[in-house]
């Protein structure tokens, strides 16, 4: 019988392949303090750890996994939040969240009140991390589409609701302050006249606060509905007992006052509910365009069926205006799909049989029968919107100033409120009416609803403006480091250029041009290298037949080798056939270095040691190439090329686009050294690559970009992940950055000012100067303003174009 003091949790790995796997990963575990047993079943892949107590150890129980070669299978989950009013509220779900266990990080961005939550499975199920947001005294809805439209009606109501409050509170206020100021005759006293007209309105406008207030205070938490029921409180509490004449006198009539404050807090609710539901269009738009429906072809027939029954291997019928269903290959047809959700460009592109295509795009003319090779989450559309909101839920380093000012905040305003009453009645004898205006005006002024939404708005708009380009960039930490970048280090191959070499040269020696491109195109079609395909592509279009290869070695960054028919082929660089003992003749160099002069990349061939021939390659420059280094150096930005290219072909590649420093002959696994060399010398370094052979290189630098082109987007490696295959891109990627950065930093600077000049003239600081008295309404009008006001500067990012975008255009 199992010790009841035990706790047992299953944790999924990723990586075991074998039994010495699963005990290395037993081994790692069991060592842990607190930890009876551990036992993997190498078919679920899963360890089944058995714990002393209660207590789950599980930042060490990963660390373990992860020191045995292994990585531990947490999930993600987006969960959204209903109820959030304020940056506490905010950090109290995370606190809940975080303290559950089996939660590995817990993040709530406000702005889409939303939570990202890495948690594993076998520990906490998502029914549990529900409850915790839900005993925190806030709204938990389900995920996915039927999630969605639950949430977009309860916004809907809530906002129709917070409406109608402002409008009956502002009524009412106004109807009193023209019965206190022109004194009509009335059939009661007017303070039991205002308390009879009053107390209803304000305790319907005040409800929705005082309930958030006690859940609040319920749940430990001391938030700024506190303050505002404290406010609004004070003002009604004090005009009842003036009306009943308890301890205050007549004068104490802040009836109208009390419902005016209660009615501009609930407008201020409501504008910032309006203005954070826009937060979110890119998103959601994205998600809108997720086709509901397609037309499936089985055995001949048409059938109508939910997109998401979708198979992969299935055969769907794709018409002129119709949306593709999933990602998939046609295989019949052709048609132009417009494909600017993935590629930023407008103009639709051709598609045919063998062309790749993107679930969500959209048939502008023809028909496709396409067969699905990616569905469901595994689509690009899907991958787009799930690395964008995965982004949106992360928090960028400057955030941090904002926790810590949130966290301290509230006590220190409460602080600040009770010493101006005491100051104002006890020390300088002001009147009681005086020191509790001040205290409600301090106590309704204070927000740091600003400051809480600061970050997350301005994360959530520059994102979703990002994927709306074509640039995805994956966490707040990269937005926050590509400002800070001063150097571009750019591969070339795929980058600056097509990626798509061709051959524009072949030169044989000894042996005739056919018997050249024979041997060499049958040794390069088994190489991946650009050069190689190109050297085999111009084989095949002369349609010359390859033979059998045996021995076929790759030297990387060198060339290739092999026998065919009998003779043993060596394709390379000039250094690769000297080493091979291969001499060069000096009319093959004279050749080699014209070619190399014009831009041309130079394999030479040998057979049976004997130099045999050369070809010259090209690969052409992307159009906009040198628009986008002039783009980055008009950033103040050191561009340097790092190639795998000889010097003489790097340089006038360099020269055509405007770089002057070139790092050449780099071989693909020392790029990542030498983006390091970059930082070592004080470079804050961004590296452009493909995301394939340049994946050590863009994880070495600050800030990887990789760009995809389109049709992958998951490219762990890059920081910021381009779909549409243009450098220019990478340029607008980095301004976009800067720009939401510069952004989140302006508004938490108005945040602040808010707090730091309004709180002391709430206090009565203008009162002994200028007679100056901040009354509680205008507090209240300008605790509306603020979060509305940062909300609203975030939202003008939505039609933020980066100059290099418009430098494109204008080019």
């Amino acid at each position: 019988m199992a010790d009841q003091n035990t706790k047992t949790v299953n944790i999924g790995i990723i990586g075991m392949h074998c039994a010495s796997c699963a005990l290395a990963v037993e081994k790692a575990v069991s060592e842990i303090e607190g930890v009876a047993s551990a036992t993997v079943n190498l078919a679920t892949e899963k360890v089944r750890v058995v714990l002393d107590g209660e207590a789950i150890p599980l930042p060490e129980i990963e660390e373990a996994i992860k020191k045995a070669g292994f990585t531990p299978a947490d999930r993600t989950i987006n969960i959204r939040i209903g109820g959030m009013t304020c940056a506490m509220c905010a950090s109290a779900v995370e606190k809940a969240l975080s303290n559950l266990p089996g939660v590995v990080s817990a993040s709530v961005n406000l702005g889409t009140e939303q939570a990202t939550i890495r948690y594993h499975p076998g520990i906490v199920s998502v029914d549990q991390l529900k409850e915790a947001i839900t005993s925190a005294g806030y709204t938990a809805w389900s995920t996915g589409e039927e999630g969605e439209q639950e949430v977009l009606e309860a916004q809907e109501q809530d906002l129709r609701e917070k409406l109608t409050r402002t409008i009956i509170g502002f009524a009412v206020s106004t109807i009193l302050m023209l019965v206190m100021y022109l004194h009509p005759p009335l059939p009661l006293p007017m303070p039991y006249f205002f308390f009879l007209v009053a107390t209803p309105f304000f305790l319907y406008l005040a409800y929705p606060i005082f309930r958030s207030a006690f859940r609040s205070l319920s749940n430990s938490i001391l938030d700024m509905d506190v303050m505002y029921a404290m406010g609004i409180g004070t003002a009604y509490g004090s005009s009842v007992l003036s009306t009943f004449d308890i301890l205050l006198t007549a004068e104490f009539n802040f009836y109208e006052t009390a419902i005016m404050l209660a009615a501009f807090l609930t407008l201020g609710r409501y504008l910032e509910a309006r203005a954070k539901g826009r937060t979110g269009e890119a998103i959601r738009s994205l998600i809108s365009l997720q086709p509901k429906k397609a037309t499936l072809l089985r055995n001949g027939t048409e059938i109508q069926v939910p997109a998401d029954e979708i198979q992969a291997g299935d055969q769907i019928l794709v018409r002129t205006g119709e949306a593709i269903a999933v990602d998939g290959l046609v295989i019949k047809g052709e048609g132009s799909v417009d494909e600017s959700l993935v590629t930023g460009e407008s103009i639709p592109v051709m598609k045919m049989d063998g062309s790749e295509v993107v679930g969500g795009t959209i048939v502008t003319s023809g028909t496709l029968t396409v067969t699905a090779t990616r569905i469901g989450k595994d689509t690009v559309l899907a991958q787009i919107i799930r690395m964008v909101e995965e982004a949106q839920g992360t928090k960028p380093p400057v955030q941090r100033i904002a926790d810590s000012v949130v966290s301290i905040f509230i006590p220190a305003v409460l602080l600040i409120a009770i010493s101006s009453f005491l100051l104002w009645y006890l020390i300088l004898g002001e009147t009681l009416l005086f020191a509790t205006t001040a205290l409600i005006s301090v106590l309704v002024v204070a927000c740091p609803c600003a400051l809480g939404l600061a970050t997350p708005t301005a994360i959530t708009v520059g994102l979703g403006r990002g994927a709306e380009l074509g640039i995805l960039i994956r966490s707040g930490e990269t937005l926050e480091r590509s400002g800070a970048i001063n150097t571009v280090a750019v591969d070339k191959t795929g980058t600056l250029t097509m990626g798509r070499p061709v051959v524009t040269d072949v030169v044989p020696s000894g042996i005739s041009e056919d018997e050249l491109l024979y041997l060499a195109g049958s040794l390069e079609k088994l190489s991946l290298h650009p050069l190689a395909t190109a050297i085999a592509e111009k084989a095949r279009r002369s349609k010359i037949m390859g033979g059998d290869v045996s021995g076929f070695e790759t030297i990387g960054g060198q060339g290739v080798m092999g026998m065919i028919d009998g003779q043993s082929v060596i394709i390379g660089t000039r250094a690769f056939l000297e080493s091979r003992s291969v001499s060069i003749p000096k009319k093959a160099l004279g050749s080699m270095v014209r070619l190399e002069n014009e831009g041309k990349t130079v394999p030479l061939v040998a057979v049976d040691g004997r130099y045999a021939g050369l070809f010259a390659i090209t690969d052409p420059l992307k159009p906009t190439s040198a628009t986008a280094v002039k783009a980055f150096t008009d950033m103040g930005l050191t561009v340097v090329m790092i190639t795998g290219d000889n010097e003489r072909t790097a340089r006038v590649i360099g020269e055509k686009v405007g770089i002057s420093r070139i790092l050449s002959g780099v071989l693909p696994d020392k790029k990542a050294e030498e983006v390091q060399r970059l930082q070592d010398q004080g470079g804050v370094v961004a590296f452009i690559g493909d995301g394939i052979n340049d994946a050590p290189a863009l994880a070495q630098a600050d800030v990887g970009i990789a760009i995809s082109g389109g049709t992958d987007v998951a490219v762990e490696t890059g920081g910021i992940v381009l779909m549409h295959d243009d450098l220019i891109d990478a340029a607008a990627a980095i301004q976009l950055s800067q720009k939401v950065m510069g952004r989140i930093r302006g508004n938490l600077f108005w945040a602040f000012i808010y707090n730091i000049l309004l709180i002391p003239i709430a206090a009565g600081i203008l009162t002994p100067f200028f007679g100056v008295t901040f009354q509680p309404e205008y507090a209240g009008l300008a605790m509306a303003l603020s979060s509305v006001t940062i909300v609203s500067l975030s939202l003008l990012l939505k039609g933020y174009l980066p100059p290099a975008k418009a430098l494109e255009v204008a080019n």
